[in-house]
């Protein structure tokens, strides 16, 4: 009897179609891979794993109706077997933490080399999880964000939008003295002396969307 060996079933998402064809194209020459679609937003991704129901799905972060994290959220909720990895040129975004906390197996930068990603694709499929040397600086960064409170965030917020303590006072109905008590709590917390360098490290720690 002739042994066949099975191949790993892909579903590639990305809004770009020169992304996709290219991939495409390189994951075909592969004897043990299968491309069975693509999806050019969130939305259809998540469409057409329900219906392919793929090994694995390379999902871009930054697309239309859906983004990838939210994406692979709905994917795997729907059907755990299905592992996400995440091809990105966004190696400083916060979306990427997200994903990865939504249970994709893997994340690596679109600029990877060719042998990168045949080999995250091979062992994601073996239940591993691949993360490149950036991404997985950014999960330990992670771990060191401090904990700050819903009012803390506000506050980090509006000065991140440039408000003063007076204009932060008047949106939130507090007085001025509070604002200044939460900046300083929320400099002590940062390990900032000021609002800019507050917002600097806000933002390298993935505390603040834009």
């Amino acid at each position: 009897m002739k042994k066949t060996n099975k191949k790993i079933r892909i579903l590639i998402a990305d809004d770009h179609a020169v992304i996709r064809d290219g991939l495409s194209m390189i994951l075909s020459l592969q004897e043990d891979f299968a491309v069975v679609g693509q999806a050019q937003d969130g939305m259809e991704a998540v469409q057409m794993a329900r219906r392919l129901n793929p090994d694995i799905v390379i999902m871009d972060l930054m697309m239309p109706k859906l983004d990838g994290h939210t994406a692979t959220q709905r994917i795997i909720t729907e059907n755990p077997q299905v592992h996400v990895l995440i091809l990105t040129s966004y190696t400083e975004s916060s979306k990427i933490l997200q994903a990865i906390q939504n249970g994709a197996a893997g994340a690596i930068g679109k600029n990877a080399p060719r042998e990168q990603l045949l080999a995250a694709i091979h062992s994601v499929a073996k239940g591993e999880k691949v993360f490149s040397p950036e991404i997985r600086q950014l999960m330990e960064e992670a771990k060191e964000i401090p904990a700050l409170s819903p009012r803390q965030r506000e506050v980090l917020e509006a000065i991140s939008r440039g408000l003063t303590n007076d204009d932060i006072a008047r949106q939130y109905k507090l007085s001025c003295a509070a604002i200044k008590f939460h900046l300083l709590e929320l400099y002590r917390k940062l390990g900032a002396a000021n609002r800019t360098e507050a917002v600097a490290i806000a933002l390298r720690k993935h505390l603040l969307k834009f």
